[in-house]
């Protein structure tokens, strides 16, 4: 305990990967693009991936490290039993302090 007491944490770790821009190799990109789609080839794997493309925004911004509940229920039991010790704590204190021949 007093261990803890003492410690500072580290600092939390940044996982940065740069990208690399090439101008010369999208403009190439693009113009093989306009090249197909004038000469009438469908690329199968650009059309496999835009039709099965689908967003999963929802829900991604949450963290569930541990420290967040992952569900309502989960996190309404832990509650209540915080409202149950709380409310024992205040009922010990109550009755020592006006039942009992406890002096402070």
């Amino acid at each position: 305990m007093i261990g803890r007491f003492f410690h500072t944490p580290s600092t939390k770790g940044f996982n940065f990967k740069p990208r690399f821009y090439d101008p010369d190799k999208e403009e190439r990109e693009e113009r093989e693009r306009r090249i197909k789609e004038e000469m009438g080839i469908v690329d199968e794997k650009e059309e496999v991936d835009l039709k099965n493309y689908r967003p999963r925004v929802k829900g991604q911004f949450r963290n569930t490290d541990g420290w967040q509940m992952k569900s309502s229920a989960a996190a309404r039991r832990a509650q209540n039993k915080r409202l149950i010790y709380l409310f024992l704590i205040l009922a010990l204190i109550f009755y020592l302090f006006f039942y009992s021949d406890f002096l402070f």
